[in-house]
C-alpha cells in the first residue's frame, strides 16, 4: 500500500507551499539517484516524494487526496490520473545543491529558524474503519452516525488546563521558546525543552478534571453523509472531527476508510461492474429479449439470432458512479449457456428431435461431399436422384 503522503516528506496537514517545497528538496538532496548510484531504495524513495511533492504543490490535487487519500487520484474507487514520475525532472544535481545552499538550508537545521510559540498544539488525527453494503457503495448514504471515542476540551478549564483563577506561564528554563541548545561536537542544534516539553509554558495549578491536559477522554456522536462511488479502501476527510488539541490547538480530523461487502452477482472493477448472465441455448440460436436486473432496476437487452455463447453485453452507465468527473461505469454480461440438470419426457423428447435433425443435415451433407470427391459429379449425382 501506498505511504500517506504527508507522511512521506515529513509536514504535518496544514503545511504551507514553503514547507512542502524545503521538506521535499531537503529529501531529493539526500536521495538523488546521482548521489547514489546504484542504490535502488533510494532511488524508489526518491520517486516517492516526487510524487508526493506532485500532488501536494497542486492545489486541486491536495483537495482531492485530503478528502479521500490515494482512491481519488486514481486509486480503487478513483477516476483521476496517476501520477507519471519523470526521471529527468532533476537531470542536473548541481542545480539543485546550489537552490539549497542559498535558500539557506544549514541556517535552518543548525539554529537559524529559532522561534517563539505560544505553546498550542494540533490535536491527533483519528482513523474509524467503516464497512458498508454493496448498494450503499454504489448509491451513497444520507445519514450515517458513529459513535467515537476521543480526547475533547475539558468543560471545567475550557481547554486551558489551570484551575480556576489561574493561567499558564512561561517556561522558566527555555524563557517561551519550547527549544533549548544542545551541543554535539562542534554543531550546537535544538531540542525540546525537557521541564515543558516543548510547549513553552507551564501550568503551576493543574485543573483538578482533567489534571493539566486541557482535554478529558469521551464518546461524541459524529454524523455525515456517504458520497455514492465509494470503494474500499476509499478514505473520507471529516475536517474538525478529530482529538481536540492542546493549549487551544486547532482539531484533528477524523479519516472514514470505507470496506464494502461483496455482491454475489456482481463483481466490481473501478467504476466497472461485471456479472455472469446464464441463458438458455435457444434464445443465442433464435435471437429474441433477454430481460436483465441491474443495481438500477429492469432494462432489456436484445440478442441477435447466432449470438455465441461466451459473447459479453455492454450496458452503458450501468455501473457505479464516479467519485471524480461525474457520470457512472457500465455493467457487462458475461453470457454462459444454461444447461438444465433435468427435463420433461416431453423436452427431451422434442431436444432428442432437433439433435437427430442437427446430426442427420450434417451426415447426409459429409456423404454428398466425400462422393462428389471420389467417384466425380455424375456419381454424386445418381446418388442425390436416388
Amino acid at each position: 500500500m501506498k505511504r500517506d503522503y504527508y507522511d512521506v516528506l515529513g509536514v504535518s496537514k496544514e503545511a504551507g507551499a514553503d514547507e512542502l517545497k524545503k521538506a521535499y528538496r531537503k529529501l531529493a538532496m539526500e536521495l538523488h539517484p546521482d548521489r547514489n548510484p546504484g542504490n535502488k531504495e533510494a532511488e524508489e524513495k526518491f520517486k516517492e516524494a516526487a510524487e508526493a511533492y506532485s500532488v501536494l504543490s497542486d492545489a486541486e490535487k491536495r483537495k482531492v487526496y485530503d478528502q479521500f487519500g490515494h482512491a481519488g487520484l486514481g486509486g480503487a474507487g478513483g477516476g483521476g490520473q496517476q501520477f507519471q514520475f519523470d526521471p529527468n525532472q532533476f537531470a542536473d544535481f548541481e542545480d539543485i545543491l546550489g537552490s539549497f545552499f542559498g535558500g539557506g538550508l544549514f541556517g535552518d537545521l543548525f539554529g537559524g529558524g529559532r522561534r517563539r510559540g505560544n505553546g498550542e498544539e494540533r490535536g491527533s488525527d483519528l482513523q474509524y474503519n467503516l464497512k458498508i453494503s454493496f448498494q450503499d457503495a454504489i448509491f451513497g448514504k444520507e445519514a450515517v452516525e458513529l459513535s467515537i471515542p476521543r480526547l475533547e476540551a475539558c468543560e471545567t478549564c475550557h481547554g486551558s488546563g489551570c484551575e480556576a483563577g489561574t493561567r499558564a506561564e512561561t517556561c522558566p528554563q527555555c524563557r517561551g521558546a519550547g527549544q533549548v541548545a544542545v551541543r554535539q561536537g562542534f554543531f550546537q542544534m535544538l531540542a525540546p525543552c525537557p521541564r515543558c516539553e516543548g510547549r513553552g509554558r507551564i501550568i503551576p495549578k493543574p485543573c483538578r478534571t482533567c489534571h493539566g491536559e486541557g482535554r478529558v477522554h469521551k464518546k461524541a456522536k459524529v454524523s455525515f453523509k456517504v458520497p455514492a462511488g465509494v470503494d474500499r479502501g476509499t478514505r473520507l476527510r471529516l475536517q474538525g472531527q478529530g482529538e481536540a488539541g492542546r493549549s487551544g490547538g486547532r482539531t484533528g480530523d477524523l479519516y472514514v476508510v470505507f470496506d464494502v461487502e461483496p455482491d454475489a452477482r456482481y463483481e466490481r472493477d473501478g467504476s466497472d461492474l461485471h456479472r455472469r448472465f446464464e441463458v438458455h441455448w435457444p434464445l443465442l440460436v433464435t435471437g429474441g429479449t433477454l430481460d436483465v436486473e441491474t443495481p438500477y432496476g429492469q432494462d432489456k437487452v436484445k440478442l441477435a439470432p447466432g449470438t455465441a455463447a461466451d459473447h459479453v453485453v455492454k450496458l452503458v452507465n450501468a455501473g457505479v458512479p464516479r467519485l471524480q468527473g461525474g457520470g457512472r461505469g457500465d455493467l457487462y454480461l458475461h453470457l454462459r449457456v444454461a444447461v438444465p440438470k433435468s427435463l420433461t419426457a416431453e423436452q427431451k423428447e422434442l431436444v432428442e428431435q432437433l439433435r437427430r435433425s442437427l446430426e442427420g443435415e450434417s451426415a447426409e451433407g459429409k456423404e454428398e461431399g466425400f462422393l462428389a470427391k471420389v467417384f466425380g459429379s455424375e456419381k454424386a449425382k445418381k446418388k442425390k436422384r436416388k
